[in-house]
């Protein structure tokens, strides 16, 4: 698209700071070149507190929908329950599936202990825990399912890769927890093998993502691209975008197939809203995401460049002052000015940066349509609230009553650990327990006619039923967890 045909894009100016640094990147994009036309919407602790739960009224999401990019600045939630997550209602509700965040090294003049540092973060971003699916189970006990699918995986890992070639970058390293979470963060981890085969012409590792995030806090230069489960990397993106200097200098891009938004990472630091010292560098550097995005690279260059040389002058807000490295110490307009004067300019000690083509050149292949495996039924486990603490009588009084019509009960656990038949006698257990019953003739089916009479003998002897969960094999494979004994 032509830089001389503004391209409409919806802007809110947020929260606390959000207005100020909001206000400093439109400026300094409008000097660099860039040509949008901003539809502003009013997102956040206002519109919270009219009685719109996600922070977001109708006629937003008309503009939203429309313009197809958004320019946002934070937003506050509102202390107590009731209140969503307007990023999270945002990015699962438009499909942003993709949060990209670059992870960059300024140095010498912001300091930081790892000078060569420039990763890039590919965090999955509508699922994992932040399907945010929790109940209250028990007096003790609460629960949140991770969802991690086949989709939604391979969506994440091929743009991972995708991104890594168009954008020259060599290495791809995959960060899971699967030698613990072996079906969920094991799907993740066997999808990215699978796309990683496609594309012989990129490195790719993996890494258990405690020691990966280990390993990128002390050596983050060993990697380039990192894609990653949304937890994984909402934790990771941020320690990673400190390691470089400051969370306030980092850009995010929440990339989806109809819609795109870009923001800072950082929060509305109310201490410092309307004082004019807030650092408006994470939302410009969103603002040069945005710009390549939607097709105007030169400006996109202007005004990165511009902002290189700005902070290589010593030219650096209150956050990133330093004595030693440090020149002069300016608010957020000022900064702003001076990103905006030194439009047209070089870095002198960075290396320029010249975008030329749209970060969604590429279109993500749609994901594989998988035949459907044939499922069969062996099993269930039923959730109970029980308070008496001894395994043994809970167990002795299932297996009287859950034991028959082709049914028995084969274990208890407790938050996970077998208690039932043969626990340990230390094993704290909480009011939470976890009945497993399958058939009397191992290996052979079990039917829903025969669950439901189960559940029915459960209750009328008393017990109370919580959550059931049915046991599944797929293909002949086990589509459940095996508890310790089995």
């Amino acid at each position: 698209m032509s830089a001389n045909q503004p391209v409409p894009v919806t802007v809110a100016y947020g929260d606390g700071i959000g207005p100020e640094i909001m206000s400093a990147a439109l400026h300094a994009i409008e000097a660099a070149g860039g040509s949008i036309e901003p539809e502003v919407i009013e997102i956040g602790e206002k519109v919270y507190l009219r009685g719109f739960s996600a922070g977001i009224e109708p006629a937003s999401w008309e503009s939203l929908r429309r313009t197809k990019v958004f320019f946002k600045a934070p937003i506050s939630t509102p202390q107590g329950g009731g209140f969503k997550s307007l990023n999270v209602t945002i990015r699962k509700t438009l499909g942003l599936y993709a949060n990209v965040r670059p992870c960059v090294s300024y140095a010498p003049f912001v300091r930081t202990h790892h000078p060569k540092m420039d990763l890039v973060i590919v965090r999955e971003n509508e699922e994992d825990l932040y399907a945010g699916i929790e109940h209250r189970q028990s007096d003790e006990v609460y629960q949140c399912l991770k969802l991690i699918s086949r989709p939604g995986s391979e969506k994440i890992v091929r743009y991972a890769f995708e991104y890594a070639r168009h954008h020259g970058r060599r290495k791809v390293s995959c960060f899971s927890k699967d030698n613990i979470m072996k079906m969920t963060d094991g799907l993740f981890h066997k999808v990215f093998n699978e796309i990683a085969a496609e594309y012989p012409d990129i490195e790719h590792d993996h890494w258990i993502v405690d020691i990966g995030m280990a390993k990128a806090a002390t050596q983050p230069e060993r990697f380039d691209v990192i894609v990653t489960p949304n937890l994984y990397g909402d934790i990771l993106s941020d320690i990673t975008a400190e390691l470089a200097g400051s969370v306030g200098l980092a850009g995010s891009a929440n990339i989806g197939e109809h819609v795109s938004m870009f923001e800072a990472i950082h929060g509305t630091a109310p201490d410092i809203a309307g004082r004019d010292i807030g650092n408006p560098s994470g939302l410009m550097l969103a603002g040069v995401m945005m710009l390549v995005h939607i097709g105007q690279p030169e400006a996109a260059s202007r005004l990165h460049n511009a902002w290189l040389r700005t902070i290589e002058e010593g030219i650096h807000t209150a956050d990133l002052y330093r004595e030693d490295l440090s020149r002069q110490c300016v608010g957020t307009q000022a900064f702003a000015d001076a990103v905006i004067q030194r439009v047209g300019q070089q870095p002198k000690t960075f290396r320029p940066v010249h975008y030329q083509a749209r970060e969604d050149d590429y279109e993500v292949p749609p994901v594989r349509q998988m035949l459907p495996a044939q499922r069969q039924l062996v099993g269930v486990d039923v959730f109970l609230d029980y308070e008496n603490r001894s395994p043994k009588e809970l167990g002795d009084s299932l297996a009287a009553v859950g034991t028959r019509d082709g049914v028995k009960l084969l274990m208890i656990t407790n938050r996970g650990v077998k208690v039932y038949p043969g626990g340990f006698p230390e094993t704290f257990c909480t009011d939470h327990w976890r009945c497993r019953f399958m058939a009397e003739t191992d290996g052979e089916p079990v039917t829903t006619a025969q669950v439901l009479r189960l559940l029915e003998r459960v209750s009328s002897a008393g017990f109370e039923i919580i959550k059931t969960e049915n046991l599944f094999n797929f293909n002949g494979e086990p589509g459940f967890s095996l508890g310790q004994g089995q």
